[in-house]
């Protein structure tokens, strides 16, 4: 109830726009300004260094830092919690008190957008760890994915933040970035129904419950030149849109997405952080995207700092701000200067009012004006040292996935006696994706146990069944380890040999230098881009003398890239991927080795043989996939898509329920598949388009549908795709989204690589597809016959 000398922004019954407007018009323009900026806990400083800013060391609010800070009120707070590095307790009360000073203490009065990282479960002190994000787009069930995000919002929400900076939609077509482990793999397909399904479940069904996801990085951060973070990218406009920038739409149209963060790099010469036509012209003119921008980290400085576009800190704001950036992350370093900006007449107060507008209206949205406070009910109810680890076994098992089982060896019998190698295979921090808390931060404390492969394997089999040997660490060259790792393989019947990258952020300057003595040196993550894709360090050499045994071998890769290892695959009789798991990433792998869980991921981007293969996506234009080098053919090592499992499967027949369709028709591809083995498991029956004779180069094949199914030993079971018209649309000469008349072939296997039946159907017209009138995803149904 409200009375006559309530502000109508104030007045929770009074439309959104009403109360967003009244608010607009009583702000001076500093309190304007203060809304397109952010406040971390400690403040970053460009050496890397950090000092306070509203939180000590020991978590207590700076108040004299913070009265100065937030005396004109603020757009975000930037990560108390997870930055802070303060227990979950701790982090809702202290967003609870800053919030309040904003409130009770600020001249209107208007609170705060808290904001979280949470890309594998939330990246603060006691948050679950899930698997790295290109694990989890291996189970290829964008319900797994749902209800990953669904538990984080749970966590984020009680701790009193209501936005965080993920997921990343960026497409890893190049192994060699480090942020490809960030990813979901290298098809736009894939990403997009992943993506959405992260989205749906963090932001849930009420933006007052709901956590605004941010869609990262916009675009096309995946494809910078040599494979190097925050490089340059080079890519044609119909490429750009039809593979790096189709995830983002889909997300947006249909998931709703509230907000999206700019890239680092430039796309031929125009840096994403100030290029109007992408964050204005495409996001909210063609895709009427109506959230917020906000920046990458640093990346309105960068403007300055590393594309030398702008000459000083308020020309970089300026730049950004008309560009459509809202909110400069994660501290106040060049938007302040907006104020003196507007004054000297460099940019309109109305462009300030513009993006102040998105975040006022995002903050009404949340429901920050009538409830921002926090319960510690809650937060109990949310965390501890159990919260969610039964769901993180459950999704690192389901990852994991089997490359290689020559003559069965896979799974091992419960009684057999096991040597547990490699780098890999007991370290806690090894099993989390860069932005994992532990791994981004390793020096902080937190409750949440990680279990490795020999802390699993050593609690199902004994610890007397098992050996244990590091042999040698990730980087370095020392192999003085590898006489005790030969040991234990030659006392064994099995020997498991765990190796690949260690993930984190990217290497100081300082460590840099020693890169090459250095024992556990990152090669993958943020920043950590590499020039080789075999194993790093002498891990392959390791795994050359345990093969030199008569032990049966086993090479369990842990690592958010794909590894080049072709001699791996010609000499190891049994090859398994095990990503980066998480927090019970050692469980899920025993679930699989041991043959508790049937093993049913499969690789979603395509693994080359040596990195001078590059690219080796599956859907390349026919010049590209054909042609060879001298000494190496257009094959990858392993197709996208491929995963084995320890039952077969039988695919029948493709039937189509129509032989041509109109431009705006569908068509319905079925097919019988059939577990013909003795064990139950899972299979991920694909789809995939391909257009013959098209006006223009077109990707060999595109993966329209997918669906993962679970069959007992003898049971079918007859999946359904509704592919629509629309799905095969393409940009013509003049970029309009066009379906073009001719044959088109649906084919359904197990990979890219493995099709098992196809058919052929005729569009009968062309089309140009209006932008609200895409079909993005095809329905999939399934009826299971025993």
């Amino acid at each position: 109830m409200t009375t006559d000398n309530t502000p109508v922004y104030l007045d929770a019954s009074a439309p959104v726009e009403r109360r967003v407007e009244d608010l607009l018009d009583r702000m001076t323009l500093e309190e304007l300004v203060a809304q397109l900026l952010s406040v971390p806990s400690e403040r970053i400083s460009e050496t890397g260094t950090t000092e306070p800013a509203l939180l000590d060391e020991d978590g207590e609010i700076v108040w004299e830092e913070a009265e100065s800070l937030l005396e004109h009120g603020v757009g975000h707070f930037t990560r108390l919690a997870g930055g802070g590095g303060i227990s979950p307790e701790r982090a809702a009360e202290v967003t609870e008190e800053l919030q309040e000073y904003l409130v009770e203490e600020t001249r209107l009065g208007v609170p705060a957008v808290p904001h979280e990282e949470c890309l594998s479960g939330y990246m603060g002190p006691d948050g679950t760890t899930y698997p790295q994000m290109i694990g989890v787009a291996s189970t290829f069930e964008p319900d797994r994915v749902r209800e990953m995000t669904d538990r984080i919002r749970e966590q984020l929400r009680a701790i009193g933040s209501v936005h965080a900076l993920s997921p990343v939609l960026d497409i890893g077509r190049d192994p060699r970035w480090g942020r490809t482990e960030e990813t979901f793999g290298e098809d736009p397909y894939l990403v997009a129904r992943m993506a959405s399904a992260y989205v749906e479940g963090l932001q849930g069904e009420d933006p007052r419950t709901g956590i605004s996801a941010t869609l990262k990085h916009f675009a096309g951060h995946g494809v910078g030149e040599g494979g190097k973070n925050r490089s340059s990218v080079q890519v044609g406009e119909r490429e750009f849109r039809e593979v790096h920038l189709f995830p983002y739409e889909v997300a947006i149209r249909e998931a709703g997405a509230e907000s999206v963060m700019n890239a680092y790099h430039d796309v031929d010469g125009i840096p994403c952080a100030a290029d109007e036509s992408l964050l204005t012209g495409i996001l909210r003119g063609e895709w009427e995207f109506e959230g917020t921008v906000v920046s990458d980290y640093f990346s309105v400085r960068f403007l300055k700092e590393e594309h030398g576009v702008a000459s000083d800190y308020q020309t970089a704001a300026v730049q950004a701000v008309q560009a459509g950036l809202d909110v400069e992350l994660p501290q106040i370093e060049c938007y302040d200067t907006l104020v003196d900006a507007v004054e000297a007449g460099e940019i309109e107060r109305e462009t300030i009012e513009t993006a102040a507008r998105r975040v006022l209206r995002q903050k009404v949205e949340k429901g920050l004006f009538e409830d921002y406070g926090t319960d510690q009910g809650d937060v109990e109810a949310a965390f501890g040292p159990e919260a969610n680890r039964e769901y993180a076994r459950q999704l690192a098992r389901e990852s994991v996935t089997l490359l290689k089982n020559e003559d069965d060896l896979l799974p091992i019998a419960d009684d057999e006696r096991v040597a547990v190698v490699g780098p890999k295979a007991d370290t806690s921090a090894g099993q989390l994706g860069d932005y994992a808390y532990a791994a981004h931060y390793p020096w902080k404390e937190s409750n949440r146990h990680v279990v490795t492969p020999l802390e699993a394997f050593e609690e199902r089999l004994g610890a007397d069944s098992v050996t244990y040997a590091e042999g040698c660490t990730t980087t370095g060259p020392g192999t003085d380890g590898f006489e005790d790792a030969v040991a234990a393989a030659e006392d064994a019947d099995v020997a498991l040999a765990f190796v690949g990258a260690r993930s984190a952020v990217a290497l100081s300057e300082a460590d840099a230098a020693e890169r090459d003595e250095r024992p556990d040196v990152p090669t993958s993550g943020e920043g950590a881009d590499v020039a080789d894709l075999g194993l790093p360090g002498v891990q392959k050499e390791l795994v050359e003398e345990l093969q030199e045994t008569e032990t049966p071998l086993v090479v369990v890769f842990v690592s958010g890239k794909p590894h080049a290892t072709p001699w791996i695959d010609e000499h190891v009789p049994a090859v398994v991927h095990g990503w980066l798991p998480g927090e019970e990433g050692g469980y899920g792998i025993a679930d699989v080795v041991l043959g508790e869980h049937n093993p049913s991921g499969r690789l979603p981007l395509s693994i080359p043989k040596n990195v001078g293969q590059l690219p080796v996506y599956y859907g390349r234009k026919p010049n590209s996939r054909n042609e060879r080098h001298v000494y190496a053919d257009s094959d990858p090592l392993y197709p996208f898509g491929y995963g084995l499992s320890y039952t077969d499967f039988a695919y029948g027949d493709v039937e189509l329920s129509a032989t041509e369709i109109a431009p705006a028709g569908t068509v319905t591809a079925s097919i019988t598949v059939e577990n013909t083995g003795e064990m139950a498991g899972h299979e991920v029956i694909q789809c995939y388009a391909h257009q013959r004779w098209p006006t223009q180069a077109r990707p060999v094949q595109e993966l329209v549908g997918f669906h993962r199914v679970h069959l007992e030993p003898g049971e079918s079971a007859t999946v359904e795709f509704d592919v629509a018209a629309s799905q095969l649309a393409y940009h013509d000469a003049d970029m309009d989204v066009v379906v073009e008349p001719g044959e088109y072939e649906l084919r359904i296997g197990s990979s890219a690589a493995d099709i098992e039946a196809d058919a052929t159907f005729e569009v009968t017209g062309r089309r140009e597809v209006p932008q609200k009138g895409r079909v993005y995803f095809a329905e999939t149904r399934v009826d299971s016959e025993n």
